[in-house]
C-alpha cells in the first residue's frame, strides 16, 4: 500500500530549525523526521511514498535526489579528463518516492486531494511529518479491514505533566497525585488508513482535513479509532526535538524497530 505523508506546512513554532528548511526534514539523530517515518512504514513492508510537499518543497526534493549518492560508496576517476563515478555498494533503502508540490499555502484536506491521481483507486495510509509512533502498522491495517469504514485514526492518550488535586468544598487540597494516561482524552496520532471515497469528502485547497471532513465523516459512522497505548510524539518545537534526539542516544527510541526481526503475523 502507498503512504501519504503530509509534509507541506510552515512549521512555525519551530522556527530556529523552519526557517531553512520544513519541519519535517529537521533532522533527530542525523536523519530527517521523515526518514524516520518512512522506515517505521518500511519496516511492514509499505515502501512507496507520495509526499505532499509545499513550504521549502525543493529542500526535500533535493535531499532525495542526492540521497542514492549519499548512500553509496562511490569512486570518483577524473584522470582521464572525464568526470567518471563508479559506485562500490550501495546502502540506499529500496524505496519508490514520489514528492509532490501541492502548494505554498494549501490546507491539509486540499494537499492530500492534490495526490489524488497517485494514489488511484486503492486504499492507503496516510500520516503526518512531524511525529514518531511505535505502532504495529500492519493490526492497524487489520483491524481497518476489518470494519469496512472509509477511514481509521490512531489514537493515543498522551500523559498530562500537571498534577491532579482534588479540592474540597472549603479550597482545601484533599489529595494530590501526578496525573497519567488515564487523564488525558485521546487525541488523533494520524497514522491512518483511507479509502480513495475519502476523496469526495475532499473539496478544494481550503479544506482543512481535521475539520469538516472528519467531522462529516464521524456523523456518518465512518470514523474509526484505532486504540495505540504505546508510544507517540510530535516534533512541534525544541524541547520535543531535544527529547527525540536523547532517546535516539540512549538507544530508547520506541519508533526505532528497523534494526529488530520484523515479527510474523498470526
Amino acid at each position: 500500500m502507498k503512504v501519504v505523508l503530509l509534509a507541506g506546512g510552515f512549521g512555525t513554532r519551530l522556527s530556529e530549525e523552519t526557517d531553512i528548511r520544513p519541519k519535517p526534514m529537521v533532522e533527530i539523530g542525523g536523519k530527517p523526521m521523515l526518514w524516520h517515518i518512512m522506515k517505521e512504514y518500511a519496516y511492514y513492508g509499505h515502501t512507496e511514498f507520495i509526499i505532499c510537499a509545499g513550504y521549502k518543497q525543493e529542500y526535500i526534493k533535493e535531499w532525495f535526489a542526492n540521497f542514492f549518492l549519499h548512500s553509496s560508496d562511490v569512486t570518483f576517476d577524473y584522470t582521464q579528463g572525464r568526470n567518471d563515478m563508479q559506485v562500490h555498494t550501495s546502502h540506499c533503502e529500496p524505496w519508490k518516492v514520489t514528492v509532490v508540490d501541492t502548494g505554498y499555502n494549501t490546507m491539509t484536506g486540499g494537499r492530500i486531494k492534490r495526490v489524488e491521481k497517485y494514489v488511484g483507486d486503492e486504499p492507503f495510509f496516510m500520516t503526518y511529518g512531524d511525529g514518531v509512533c511505535d505502532v504495529n502498522i500492519n493490526d492497524l491495517l487489520d483491524f481497518h479491514r476489518s470494519h469496512g469504514k472509509i477511514a481509521t485514526l490512531t489514537a493515543v492518550k498522551l500523559k498530562q505533566e500537571k498534577g491532579v488535586l482534588n479540592i474540597g468544598g472549603d479550597n482545601a487540597v484533599k489529595s494530590f497525585r501526578e496525573k497519567n494516561m488515564m487523564d488525558g482524552a485521546p487525541i488523533n496520532a494520524g497514522y491512518m488508513v483511507l479509502e480513495p471515497e475519502i476523496f469526495k469528502y475532499l473539496k478544494d485547497d481550503t479544506t482543512v482535513f481535521e475539520r469538516e471532513p472528519m467531522e462529516v465523516l464521524a456523523a456518518e459512522g465512518q470514523l474509526m479509532s484505532y486504540i495505540h497505548n504505546g508510544f507517540w510524539q510530535c516534533m512541534d518545537n525544541a524541547r520535543e526535538k531535544e527529547l527525540l534526539e536523547k532517546l535516539l542516544a540512549t538507544g530508547n527510541a520506541p519508533w526505532k524497530k528497523w534494526s529488530k526481526t520484523m515479527p510474523k503475523q498470526a
